[in-house]
C-alpha cells in the first residue's frame, strides 16, 4: 500500500511536468482570444486525473504551475496562474468525478463533455468578474479598450457580450475539445503501463 502510494505520488510528478512543458508551447489564435493562448497541458491534466483521481488531478496542474512560477515566473501578477489553475479545475475534476462513477468509454466520454462545459461557463464567470477588472484596474484600462482590441482581429466583437459570445466562449469550447478528442485517441493505450507503475 505505502508503495502504491509513493509510485502515485510519483506518477502525479511526471504528469504534473509533462503538463508544464507542454504549457510552455503555446499556440496563439488572436481572431479567438488576444489575451489567451491555447495549449496541450490540459491532456496530461486529465489523463493522470482519470487514473489518480481528484487528488491527483490538483497535484498535477499545482505542480505544472509551481514549475512555471520557479522557471518562467509570472507576467501578471499571478493573475494568469490563478485563471490556469481555475479553469483546470474546471476542466479536469468534474470529468474525472463522472468517470470514477462510470469507467467506460462512454462515461468518459460524457465526463469530458461535462468537464468542458463547466470550463466553459468558469472561463466567463471569472474573466468578467476577476481577470478583465484586474487588467482595468491594474493597467488603467476600461472595457471599451479591451472590447477595442479584441475588435481589431475579430469585427464581430462590439461590445462586451458579443466578446463573450465571439471570443471567450469558442476559445474555450474549441481548446478544450481538441484536448477531449485527443484524450479518447490516446487514453487507453497510456494508461495500461500507468496503472501498472502505480500497482
Amino acid at each position: 500500500m505505502r508503495n502504491s502510494k509513493v509510485r502515485a505520488m510519483a506518477l502525479a510528478a511526471i504528469m504534473g511536468t509533462i503538463a508544464y512543458v507542454l504549457m510552455l508551447f503555446k499556440i496563439n489564435v488572436p481572431i479567438l482570444s488576444v489575451f489567451a493562448d491555447f495549449d496541450l497541458s490540459a491532456l496530461a491534466e486529465i489523463i493522470g486525473g482519470f487514473i489518480l483521481g481528484p487528488i491527483g488531478a490538483i497535484e498535477i496542474i499545482s505542480i505544472k504551475l509551481l514549475l512555471k512560477i520557479a522557471t518562467v515566473g509570472t507576467q501578471t501578477m499571478f493573475t494568469g496562474e490563478l485563471q490556469n489553475f481555475l479553469l483546470s479545475i474546471a476542466y479536469v475534476l468534474p470529468a474525472v468525478f463522472y468517470y470514477r462513477h462510470h469507467k467506460t468509454k462512454k462515461g468518459a466520454m460524457i465526463g469530458l463533455v461535462i468537464g468542458s462545459i463547466t470550463c466553459v461557463v468558469v472561463a466567463v464567470i471569472t474573466n468578467l468578474w476577476i481577470i478583465f477588472p484586474f487588467y482595468i484596474h491594474l493597467y488603467g484600462m476600461d472595457w471599451d479598450t479591451i472590447v477595442s482590441m479584441s475588435s481589431a482581429v475579430n469585427p464581430w466583437i462590439k461590445d462586451v457580450p458579443t466578446l463573450i459570445a465571439f471570443s471567450i466562449v469558442p476559445f474555450n469550447v474549441i481548446s478544450k475539445t481538441v484536448v477531449s478528442v485527443i484524450t479518447m485517441l490516446v487514453y487507453k493505450k497510456i494508461s495500461i503501463p500507468m496503472k501498472k507503475f502505480i500497482q
